[in-house]
């Protein structure tokens, strides 16, 4: 009884830690658009000012660590809500009355979430190891390392400034090793530190996961310079959180079998809450296409 309190307790932790990194991160998109923009007057020196901001995202790191990424990458939605306040005040890119819908419902589905969250499960760093080495994610790992080459190295300079979805896509797939690696990370560093036989081979799993993360965290700071640059910070992190969410939960489920946690009911309840994220993420996305207005448009009189 006292270990599970303990777990819902720094669950508890997580999710308030991911609701605060989530409005920094909502507001950090805005800051790096401006920075962008800043630069093409003042010098490439000010395009590095959202890559610092960025780097408050080390708010989700630490939740990972105490709560299931189940729940705490949809809780990204309300960086998306935010960041697109911020965008039509500091921007001034419209926001409609589809855009202000689509912040409603991701409010309400994270809202949810948090409810049906499924319980934080301890996990060992020798569990971890065996995790790491199943058939399933390893695969599943060659394929993301596979695409991200493809992507990378052929699409991206192609296409990447007249496509959204590929710059999206890296970023996205990069997902996949940025937050295992971020909670993996977090279960190593007592083994990797302490004294003993197992702390030669904890050191070695710390270091080869932080260089992961280091990696992707690169990687993806500089297509999201390189998306900012050519599209709108709205539809860019509104298309970016579906896809990043996705590819998260799936690794995530892959690798910590966090969703067997949760009962049919918890599960089809977080189903629903992430499709209603999804769709006002989508409503976010449109908006900036779609023009709708409560007032009747007046005719003109000859």
């Amino acid at each position: 009884f006292v270990m599970k309190s303990q777990l819902i307790s720094s669950q508890n932790l997580g999710i308030t830690i991911a609701i605060i990194s989530s409005f920094i991160n909502g507001s950090t998109f805005v800051l790096q658009k401006k920075g962008i923009l800043r630069s093409r007057h003042r010098g490439k020196a000010q395009k590095q000012l959202g890559v610092l901001f960025r780097k408050l995202y080390v708010g989700n790191f630490l939740a990972y660590n105490v709560a299931p990424a189940v729940v705490v990458t949809p809780l990204g939605a309300l960086g998306v809500l935010f960041g697109a306040v911020l965008a039509s005040w500091i921007l001034k890119e419209h926001l409609s009355i589809l855009g202000k819908l689509g912040c409603v419902l991701c409010c309400c589905g994270s809202v949810v979430l948090i409810i049906h969250a499924p319980t934080a499960e301890a996990t060992s760093r020798l569990e971890l190891e065996e995790r790491l080495l199943d058939p399933v994610f390893v695969t599943y790992a060659l394929v993301v390392v596979l695409l991200l080459v493809i992507l990378i190295v052929w699409v991206a300079p192609a296409h990447g400034t007249s496509n959204i979805m590929v710059y999206v896509a890296i970023c996205s797939l990069l997902g996949s090793f940025t937050v295992p690696s971020s909670k993996g990370l977090g279960l190593a560093v007592p083994d990797a530190f302490g004294e003993g036989p197992s702390s030669s081979r904890a050191r070695a799993l710390f270091l080869g996961l932080l260089g992961t993360l280091a990696v992707s965290i690169l990687t993806q700071f500089f297509f999201i310079n390189k998306a900012l640059e050519c599209f709108s910070s709205n539809i860019f992190e509104a298309i970016y959180y579906v896809t990043f969410t996705s590819t998260v939960i799936l690794a995530s489920g892959l690798l910590f079998k966090e969703w067997t946690a949760l009962t049919i009911t918890d599960s089809l309840a977080i189903l629903c809450a992430l499709t209603t994220v999804c769709v006002g993420v989508v409503l976010l996305h449109i908006s900036q296409e779609a023009l709708i207005t409560w007032k009747k448009k007046e005719e003109k009189s000859d």
